[in-house]
C-alpha cells in the first residue's frame, strides 16, 4: 500500500502497492516495503517463510483454502485470481485484505512458478469497486448525457446519450462541440467549461439552447453540471461535464408562465383595445411571430353577437404585434368562414395548419386556409375562437416564420387556453364598455350645452371622462343665467367612477340650478348644497342593505364631491365665487397674464359644518375666467403645481383672448388623449363682458305714493329712447306694481333699476328682508293681485336678498328686430 494516506484510493499503484512474491510452495521470496508499513513485519522476518504463517486460519488449511478460490494449486495457472483474506499484523492483531494472485509464468518444464500477491486492505478494495461500478454504470444509463473533456476542451469518452437527437456524430472522441454543433452554441458551452477548468469551481445548472449544424431548427434545452478532473499531484486533467435534455421541462415551464403573462395582460384593463392589445404583445414574439385578434364590430360597442355558435361577420382586426405594418393592418376586415355546427362545443375548437410552404394556396382540400396564408413566410400557424357563454365573438390568431420550431398540438392546446381566458376578459371589457357608454350618455345628458353665449360671457365648455379601466366620473359644469344679466359659472367633481358618481352628479347638478334660481350668495348656496350631501350620505347609510331600491351612496364617505361656484355681473365688474375644496380658478387678463385666484377653500361637500369664505374681485370685460377639475392639472402624476403650471402655459399658447372659446378649449386639452385619463377632465371658458352705461337707467324714489306716476313716467321716457315702445304697456303695469308694493310694505327710499342686454330686467329694490309671495285674491278684494300681474306680464320674475334688503325683478322679452 501507499505510504501517504491521501492514496488511498489508488490501491494497486506499483510504486506504493503491497505485495509479495511466493514460489510455487508458497514462500515468501520478497516482500516490499509497502507490505511492511501494511502488516507492520519487516522483509527480513518475512521472507523465506511460508505466506501459511502470515494467515490468521493458517491452522485450519488456510493457504490451501486461499489457493482453492482461484480453482488451482500454487501458483500454476495462466489466469490469476481475486479473494479476500485474514492475516495477522505484526502488532498482534488481524487485518482482513483483498488481495489479487498474478501468476507470473505458465509452469513450463525447467520453470520454477511464481506467481504476485497484491494486496489492499478490504475497505480499499471495497471502495475502488464502488467507483468502477459507479463509473461503469453511469456511462451506461441513459437518461442523462454525460462526457470527459481534456484540457484543450476535446471529447475523450461519452455516453450514447449526449445530445439525444439529429445531427450528433456517433464516434466523438476527439471531437469539439463546434465540429457538430452551431458555432455560437459550441462557444456559449466551451466558454463556461473553460472557466470551471481553469478556476475548479463548479458548474451548476447552466442552461443553454444547443442546436447541431444538420437540424439546427429549434434545437434543445440542456442543463449542463460540470466539474474539474485532477492528477494525483492537483494538475487540472479536464472537464467532466452532465448534459440532462430539458427541453421539454422548459417548454412545459414556459407555456406555464406565458399563460401567467398572459392572464395578468388580460387583468389589466377594463377596455376592449387595451385588453386585445395586451395580449397580442406578450404572445408575440414569445409564442409567435406574429399574433393578431379579430373581434366582431359589435363588441366594440358593447353589443353581444348571436348565440348560434357562428363567427359573426365581418370581424375587424384589433390588435396586431410581431408582424410588419403593411402585412397585418388594424382596422382591416377579415372574413372568416363560421363552423360547421351550431353547437357550443364545436363552434370554440381551434385549428392548426402546418407546412404553409409545402401547400397550394389555390382552392382544394389540401389549399392554405385563408387567415393561415395572411403572412408571408409563415410555415404554421393556428387559430383560436374567442368563445364565452357559447357565443363567438372573434379570434385569435398566432403564426411562426423563418427558423422558428412548428407549432404543435400542444402549442394549439395552450393557445385555446389563452384564448378561453381571453375571451371571458374581452367580454368583461364588453359588458363594461356597454355599461360605460350607458354611464357617459347619461353623463353627456346633464352637462348643459358645451357653448353659450349670454350678456355676461361667451362660455364654451368641455369634458373628456376618464379612460375605460377608471370609469366615467362625477365632473361637470354649468352655466346658470341669473337676474339682472349676471350669470353663474359652475364647475364640480363628485369623488369615485361609474353609474352612481353620474347620477349623483345630476342630482348636485339640479341642486345647485335650483338654489342659484334664489339668487344666494355663493357661500350661501354651497353651505345648503353641502346640506344635502349630508343628508343624502345619511340616508344611503341608514338604507337595508337587502333592498333592491336602496338610494345611491355616494362614493368614499361624507366628503363626496367638490364644488366651486362663481357669480359675475356685467353691470359692476364684479365677480364673487366661493370654493368647496375645489382647485382655483385661473384668469386670463387682458394683457394675456396668467394668474390663479387666491382663495380660501373650504372642505369638500358632504363634510357638514364648516362655513365656506368668499372672495370677490374685478374682472375687466375681456378678461377669461378657466374653471376646471383636478382631471386637468394632475393627470395621474399628482404634482398639482406642476400641472398648474402647465395649464397656465396651455392657456397662453391657446390665445383665449384673440379666438373663439369654442376653438381654444380643445387646443388646452391638445395632448390629453380620449379613453387614457385616469380621471374625467372638466373645463369651462368664460370671457367676460359688460352691460354699457348706455343700457342702464337707475332712480332714487322717495317713499311716497304719490311717485309711482313719476316712477312711470320716467320708464316710459327711457323706453322710448331706447325703442322699445312695444314693452311700454307691460312695463308700466310692472313698475307700477313693484314700487307700489315697496312703498306700502317695506317704507324707506326705493331704487328703481332698467337693464337692456337680452332681456329688459326691471328692479325695485327696498330695505326690507320680507321676501315677497304672490297669492289669490278673493273676488271681495280690492288688492293682492300685484304680483299676479307681474307674473303674468313677465318671461320670468323673482327676489334675491341684498347686503340693503332685498331686490324684486322683472325679465321681458325683447321684441323682435
Amino acid at each position: 500500500m501507499r505510504a501517504s494516506e491521501s492514496n488511498q484510493d489508488y490501491p494497486f499503484v506499483v510504486t506504493n502497492t503491497a505485495a509479495a512474491l511466493l514460489d510455487d510452495a508458497g514462500t515468501v521470496l520478497a516482500w516490499t516495503p509497502a507490505a511492511e508499513a501494511l502488516l507492520a513485519r519487516r522483509s527480513a522476518d518475512v521472507c523465506g517463510r511460508p505466506v501459511r504463517d502470515l494467515l490468521a486460519d493458517a491452522d485450519t488449511g488456510g493457504w490451501e483454502a486461499v489457493l482453492a478460490q482461484g480453482g488451482r494449486s500454487g501458483c500454476a495457472g495462466r489466469d490469476g485470481w481475486a479473494g479476500r483474506a485474514t492475516v495477522r499484523h505484526g502488532s498482534g492483531g488481524e487485518l482482513e485484505i483483498g488481495f489479487r494472485v498474478v501468476p507470473l509464468n505458465d509452469g513450463a518444464p525447467g520453470k520454477a512458478a511464481r506467481c504476485l500477491v497484491i494486496g489492499a486492505p478490504v475497505e480499499v478494495v471495497a471502495r475502488w469497486r464502488q467507483d468502477q461500478a459507479f463509473t461503469r454504470e453511469l456511462f451506461l444509463q441513459g437518461r442523462v448525457g454525460l462526457a470527459v473533456f481534456d484540457g484543450d476542451l476535446r471529447l475523450l469518452r461519452t455516453n450514447t446519450h449526449l445530445l439525444p437527437y439529429t445531427g450528433v456524430p456517433v464516434d466523438l472522441y476527439g471531437r469539439r462541440l463546434a465540429d457538430f454543433l452551431w458555432a455560437e452554441d459550441a462557444r456559449a458551452v466551451e466558454d463556461r467549461l473553460r472557466e470551471v477548468l481553469d478556476s475548479g469551481t463548479p458548474l451548476i445548472g447552466f442552461n443553454t439552447t444547443v442546436r447541431t449544424l444538420d437540424d439546427p431548427r429549434g434545437g434543445r434545452i440542456v442543463t449542463i453540471q460540470a466539474f474539474r478532473l485532477q492528477e494525483p499531484d492537483d494538475r487540472p486533467m479536464g472537464v467532466a461535464a452532465v448534459f440532462t435534455d430539458v427541453t421539454e421541462h422548459e417548454r412545459s415551464r414556459g407555456r406555464l408562465d406565458l399563460l401567467y403573462r398572459a392572464t395578468g395582460a388580460l387583468g389589466g384593463s377594463l377596455s376592449v383595445l387595451r385588453t386585445v392589445e395586451d395580449l397580442v404583445k406578450v404572445l408575440a414574439p414569445t409564442f409567435g411571430d406574429c399574433a393578431a385578434v379579430d373581434l366582431a364590430e359589435t363588441v366594440l360597442t358593447g353589443g353581444e353577437p348571436t348565440a348560434d355558435g357562428h363567427l359573426p361577420l365581418p370581424l375587424i382586426r384589433m390588435a396586431v404585434a410581431g408582424a410588419e405594418p403593411d402585412v397585418l393592418r388594424t382596422g382591416t376586415t377579415t372574413r372568416f368562414a363560421g363552423p360547421p355546427s351550431a353547437s357550443a362545443e364545436r363552434a370554440c375548437r381551434g385549428e392548426l395548419v402546418t407546412g404553409l410552404g409545402d401547400r397550394p394556396a389555390q382552392s382544394g382540400d389540401d389549399a392554405v386556409p385563408e387567415w393561415a396564408g395572411a403572412v408571408p413566410g409563415a410555415h404554421s400557424a393556428m387559430t383560436a375562437p374567442l368563445c364565452a357563454r357559447g357565443i363567438r365573438f372573434g379570434r385569435l390568431t398566432l403564426w411562426r416564420t423563418g427558423e422558428s420550431a412548428p407549432l404543435e398540438d400542444d402549442d394549439l392546446a395552450l393557445l385555446e387556453e389563452i384564448a378561453a381566458r381571453a375571451a371571458v376578459a374581452v367580454d368583461n371589457a364588453r359588458r363594461y364598455t356597454k355599461e360605460r357608454r350607458t354611464a357617459v350618455g347619461l353623463q353627456r345628458s346633464l352637462l348643459p350645452p358645451a357653448t353659450s353665449e349670454k350678456p355676461a360671457v361667451e362660455a364654451a365648455g368641455l369634458y373628456l371622462p376618464a379612460d375605460a379601466d377608471s370609469g366615467v366620473g362625477g365632473d361637470w359644469f354649468d352655466v346658470i343665467p341669473l337676474s339682472s344679466a349676471r350669470v353663474a359659472l359652475v364647475v364640480g367633481d363628485v369623488a369615485g367612477h361609474g353609474l352612481h358618481a353620474t347620477a349623483m352628479m345630476g342630482r348636485l347638478r339640479s341642486a345647485v340650478r335650483a338654489m342659484a334660481d334664489l339668487d344666494l350668495e355663493p357661500e350661501e348656496l354651497l353651505a345648503h348644497v353641502d346640506d344635502m350631501v349630508v343628508q343624502v350620505a345619511s340616508e344611503a347609510e341608514s338604507e337595508d342593505p337587502d333592498d333592491g331600491d336602496a338610494g345611491i351612496a355616494l362614493p368614499g364617505g361624507p366628503a363626496g364631491a367638490t364644488c366651486l361656484y362663481a357669480v359675475y355681473d356685467p353691470v359692476a365688474r364684479t365677480c364673487v365665487m366661493a370654493s368647496a375644496g375645489h382647485p382655483p380658478p385661473a384668469v386670463v387678463g387682458t394683457d394675456g397674464t396668467v394668474e390663479y385666484v387666491e382663495l380660501s377653500p373650504g372642505p369638500p361637500l358632504g363634510v357638514g359644518g364648516w362655513p365656506f369664505e368668499p372672495v370677490e374681485f374685478d374682472l375687466p370685460p375681456g378678461s377669461v375666467l378657466a374653471l376646471y377639475t383636478d382631471g386637468l392639472i394632475e393627470r395621474g402624476e399628482g404634482d398639482v403645481d406642476e400641472g398648474m403650471r402647465d395649464l397656465a402655459e396651455r392657456l397662453q399658447r391657446s390665445d383665449v383672448l384673440g379666438r373663439p372659446l369654442r376653438q381654444a378649449r380643445h387646443d388646452i386639452v391638445e395632448g390629453l388623449p380620449p379613453g387614457r385619463l385616469r380621471d374625467d377632465v372638466t373645463l369651462l371658458l368664460a370671457r367676460t363682458r359688460v352691460v354699457d352705461t348706455g343700457s342702464l337707467a337707475t332712480w332714487l324714489l322717495d317713499a311716497d305714493p304719490a311717485v309711482v306716476a313719476d316712477a312711470r313716467h320716467l320708464v316710459l321716457a327711457q323706453l322710448t329712447a331706447w325703442d322699445l315702445d312695444e314693452l311700454a304697456f307691460s312695463t308700466e303695469l310692472i313698475v307700477s306694481e313693484l314700487v307700489t308694493n315697496a312703498i306700502r310694505h317695506a317704507g324707506g327710499p326705493v331704487r328703481l333699476r332698467l337693464i337692456r342686454a337680452d332681456a329688459l330686467t326691471c328692479e325695485v329694490s327696498d330695505s326690507s328682508n320680507t321676501q315677497p309671495r304672490m297669492r289669490r285674491a278673493r273676488n271681495s278684494e280690492e288688492g293682492g293681485r300685484g304680483l299676479y300681474i307681474v307674473a303674468q306680464l313677465s318671461h320670468r320674475w323673482g327676489s334675491r336678498y341684498t347686503m340693503g334688503g332685498k331686490t324684486v325683478w322683472s325679465e321681458q322679452n325683447l321684441p323682435l328686430a
